[in-house]
Protein backbone atom coordinates (compact mmCIF):
# COMPACT_ATOMS: atom_id res chain seq x y z
CA UNK A 1 0.00 0.00 0.00
CA UNK A 2 1.43 3.65 -1.09
CA UNK A 3 0.04 7.00 0.58
CA UNK A 4 0.83 9.79 -1.79
CA UNK A 5 1.73 12.45 0.92
CA UNK A 6 2.99 15.94 2.06
CA UNK A 7 3.70 16.51 5.84
CA UNK A 8 1.54 19.55 6.36
CA UNK A 9 -1.31 18.50 4.28
CA UNK A 10 -4.59 17.91 6.92
CA UNK A 11 -6.29 15.76 4.52
CA UNK A 12 -2.97 13.44 4.38
CA UNK A 13 -2.91 13.60 7.85
CA UNK A 14 -5.93 12.41 8.85
CA UNK A 15 -5.72 9.21 6.78
CA UNK A 16 -1.95 8.61 8.29
CA UNK A 17 -3.56 8.56 11.00
CA UNK A 18 -6.33 5.99 10.29
CA UNK A 19 -3.63 3.69 8.69
CA UNK A 20 -1.91 4.06 11.89
CA UNK A 21 -4.96 3.51 14.10
CA UNK A 22 -5.45 0.01 11.95
CA UNK A 23 -2.28 -0.91 12.08
CA UNK A 24 -1.51 -1.12 8.42
CA UNK A 25 1.20 -0.98 7.19
CA UNK A 26 2.47 1.63 3.74
CA UNK A 27 4.76 2.92 2.25
CA UNK A 28 5.03 7.27 2.38
CA UNK A 29 5.49 8.67 -1.28
CA UNK A 30 6.03 12.24 -0.83
CA UNK A 31 4.32 15.08 -2.53
CA UNK A 32 5.68 18.41 -1.90
CA UNK A 33 2.93 21.10 -2.38
CA UNK A 34 5.29 23.90 -2.89
CA UNK A 35 8.68 22.65 -4.23
CA UNK A 36 9.49 23.02 -8.01
CA UNK A 37 6.09 25.19 -8.48
CA UNK A 38 4.29 22.46 -6.63
CA UNK A 39 4.71 18.46 -7.57
CA UNK A 40 1.09 17.65 -7.30
CA UNK A 41 0.22 19.61 -10.70
CA UNK A 42 3.35 17.43 -12.34
CA UNK A 43 2.09 15.60 -15.48
CA UNK A 44 3.37 12.39 -13.64
CA UNK A 45 1.36 13.12 -10.71
CA UNK A 46 -1.64 14.26 -12.39
CA UNK A 47 -1.91 10.77 -14.16
CA UNK A 48 -2.07 9.06 -10.72
CA UNK A 49 -4.55 11.47 -9.44
CA UNK A 50 -6.27 13.78 -11.77
CA UNK A 51 -7.22 16.38 -9.13
CA UNK A 52 -3.46 17.09 -8.43
CA UNK A 53 -4.57 17.23 -4.71
CA UNK A 54 -3.35 14.87 -1.57
CA UNK A 55 -3.88 12.69 -0.58
CA UNK A 56 -3.78 9.22 -3.00
CA UNK A 57 -3.92 5.96 -1.94
CA UNK A 58 -2.82 3.06 -4.14
CA UNK A 59 -2.86 -0.81 -3.34
CA UNK A 60 -3.38 -3.89 -5.15
CA UNK A 61 -7.15 -2.99 -5.77
CA UNK A 62 -7.13 0.49 -7.04
CA UNK A 63 -6.72 4.30 -6.28
CA UNK A 64 -8.29 6.18 -4.11
CA UNK A 65 -7.92 9.99 -4.23
CA UNK A 66 -10.78 11.81 -1.24
CA UNK A 67 -9.77 11.36 2.56
CA UNK A 68 -13.10 10.65 3.65
CA UNK A 69 -13.63 7.74 0.47
CA UNK A 70 -10.24 6.57 1.78
CA UNK A 71 -11.06 6.00 5.20
CA UNK A 72 -14.64 4.60 4.58
CA UNK A 73 -12.65 2.24 1.94
CA UNK A 74 -9.88 1.36 5.49
CA UNK A 75 -13.14 0.94 7.26
CA UNK A 76 -14.56 -1.89 4.91
CA UNK A 77 -11.07 -3.37 3.87
CA UNK A 78 -9.67 -3.22 7.37
CA UNK A 79 -12.97 -3.33 10.02
CA UNK A 80 -10.94 -4.86 12.76
CA UNK A 81 -9.81 -2.20 14.53
CA UNK A 82 -13.33 0.17 13.58
CA UNK A 83 -13.06 3.57 12.83
CA UNK A 84 -17.16 3.76 12.96
CA UNK A 85 -19.59 2.96 16.02
CA UNK A 86 -21.54 -0.19 15.65
CA UNK A 87 -24.75 1.30 15.42
CA UNK A 88 -26.42 3.78 12.63
CA UNK A 89 -27.07 6.98 14.36
CA UNK A 90 -23.76 6.89 16.07
CA UNK A 91 -21.55 6.33 12.72
CA UNK A 92 -24.07 9.00 11.40
CA UNK A 93 -22.59 11.01 14.72
CA UNK A 94 -19.21 10.39 13.95
CA UNK A 95 -19.38 11.36 9.97
CA UNK A 96 -21.23 14.40 10.88
CA UNK A 97 -18.10 15.59 12.42
CA UNK A 98 -15.59 14.57 10.28
CA UNK A 99 -17.73 16.68 7.63
CA UNK A 100 -17.92 19.73 9.58
CA UNK A 101 -14.12 19.81 9.44
CA UNK A 102 -13.87 18.78 5.83
CA UNK A 103 -16.88 20.22 4.74
CA UNK A 104 -16.93 23.57 6.53
CA UNK A 105 -13.60 24.41 7.59
CA UNK A 106 -10.72 23.08 5.87
CA UNK A 107 -11.85 23.97 2.65
CA UNK A 108 -11.94 27.58 3.33
CA UNK A 109 -8.17 27.59 4.49
CA UNK A 110 -6.33 24.74 2.53
CA UNK A 111 -3.72 26.03 0.26
CA UNK A 112 -5.35 26.14 -3.30
CA UNK A 113 -7.53 29.09 -1.68
CA UNK A 114 -5.12 30.46 0.06
CA UNK A 115 -2.65 30.89 -3.34
CA UNK A 116 -6.09 32.23 -4.81
CA UNK A 117 -6.72 35.40 -2.53
CA UNK A 118 -3.19 36.51 -2.47
CA UNK A 119 -1.68 35.54 -6.39
CA UNK A 120 -5.40 36.20 -7.98
CA UNK A 121 -7.25 38.93 -5.76
CA UNK A 122 -4.34 40.59 -4.06
CA UNK A 123 -4.98 40.17 -0.60
CA UNK A 124 -2.64 40.84 1.73
CA UNK A 125 -0.97 38.64 4.08
CA UNK A 126 -2.51 39.81 7.05
CA UNK A 127 -5.87 39.35 5.58
CA UNK A 128 -5.31 35.80 4.38
CA UNK A 129 -4.58 35.00 7.67
CA UNK A 130 -7.65 37.13 9.53
CA UNK A 131 -9.89 34.84 6.56
CA UNK A 132 -8.05 31.73 7.79
CA UNK A 133 -8.68 32.60 11.63
CA UNK A 134 -12.01 33.24 10.76
CA UNK A 135 -13.22 30.45 9.39
CA UNK A 136 -11.72 28.07 12.00
CA UNK A 137 -12.80 29.88 14.45
CA UNK A 138 -16.40 30.03 12.96
CA UNK A 139 -15.85 26.15 12.22
CA UNK A 140 -15.03 25.44 16.30
CA UNK A 141 -17.37 27.21 17.64
CA UNK A 142 -20.03 25.28 15.71
CA UNK A 143 -17.78 21.85 16.50
CA UNK A 144 -17.46 22.62 20.35
CA UNK A 145 -21.37 22.70 20.34
CA UNK A 146 -22.25 19.66 18.85
CA UNK A 147 -19.86 18.11 21.01
CA UNK A 148 -20.92 20.08 24.79
CA UNK A 149 -24.37 19.09 24.00
CA UNK A 150 -24.27 15.41 22.56
CA UNK A 151 -23.88 12.55 25.32
CA UNK A 152 -22.19 10.42 22.80
CA UNK A 153 -19.20 12.89 23.56
CA UNK A 154 -16.64 10.85 25.60
CA UNK A 155 -12.71 11.13 25.92
CA UNK A 156 -12.95 11.21 22.35
CA UNK A 157 -15.14 13.10 19.92
CA UNK A 158 -17.72 9.91 20.08
CA UNK A 159 -16.51 7.27 23.27
CA UNK A 160 -14.18 5.98 24.54
CA UNK A 161 -12.21 5.37 21.59
CA UNK A 162 -10.82 7.38 18.65
CA UNK A 163 -12.97 7.44 15.65
CA UNK A 164 -12.96 8.84 12.14
CA UNK A 165 -14.00 11.91 13.69
CA UNK A 166 -10.58 12.16 15.78
CA UNK A 167 -8.92 12.10 12.61
CA UNK A 168 -10.40 15.01 11.46
CA UNK A 169 -10.42 17.01 14.23
CA UNK A 170 -6.42 16.50 15.08
CA UNK A 171 -5.38 17.80 11.98
CA UNK A 172 -7.41 20.98 12.15
CA UNK A 173 -6.21 22.04 15.83
CA UNK A 174 -3.23 21.52 14.30
CA UNK A 175 -3.22 23.93 11.46
CA UNK A 176 -5.37 26.56 14.45
CA UNK A 177 -2.22 26.53 16.53
CA UNK A 178 0.09 27.10 14.05
CA UNK A 179 -1.56 29.68 12.29
CA UNK A 180 -1.63 30.91 16.47
CA UNK A 181 -5.59 30.54 17.23
CA UNK A 182 -5.93 30.17 20.80
CA UNK A 183 -8.02 27.02 21.43
CA UNK A 184 -8.80 27.49 25.17
CA UNK A 185 -12.53 29.01 24.08
CA UNK A 186 -13.19 25.42 23.09
CA UNK A 187 -12.33 22.95 25.81
CA UNK A 188 -13.72 19.75 24.34
CA UNK A 189 -12.12 20.02 20.99
CA UNK A 190 -9.18 20.76 23.57
CA UNK A 191 -9.44 17.82 25.91
CA UNK A 192 -10.08 15.44 23.23
CA UNK A 193 -7.47 16.89 20.78
CA UNK A 194 -4.81 16.38 23.87
CA UNK A 195 -5.85 13.00 24.65
CA UNK A 196 -5.37 12.05 21.00
CA UNK A 197 -1.92 13.33 20.69
CA UNK A 198 -0.64 11.24 23.74
CA UNK A 199 -1.63 8.19 21.38
CA UNK A 200 1.21 6.46 19.48
CA UNK A 201 -0.98 6.42 15.98
CA UNK A 202 -1.40 10.18 15.96
CA UNK A 203 2.08 10.76 17.43
CA UNK A 204 3.41 8.47 14.50
CA UNK A 205 1.20 10.56 11.81
CA UNK A 206 2.21 14.10 13.09
CA UNK A 207 3.46 16.39 10.64
CA UNK A 208 7.33 16.87 12.23
CA UNK A 209 7.39 12.86 12.20
CA UNK A 210 6.85 12.36 8.41
CA UNK A 211 10.32 11.68 6.31
CA UNK A 212 9.86 15.20 4.29
CA UNK A 213 8.82 17.02 7.34
CA UNK A 214 11.10 20.53 6.77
Amino acid sequence: MKLHTYFRSSAAYRVRIALNLKGIDYEAVPVHLLRDGGQQKQPAYRHINPSGMVPTLQDERGTLTQSMAILEYLEETHPAVPLLPVDPLGRARVRELAQIVSCDIHPLNNLRVMHYLVDELGVTEDAKKTWLRHWIIEGFASMESHLERHPGTGKFCHGETPTMADCFLVPQVFNALRFEIDIAPYPNIARIYGNCIALPAFEKAAPGQQPDAE
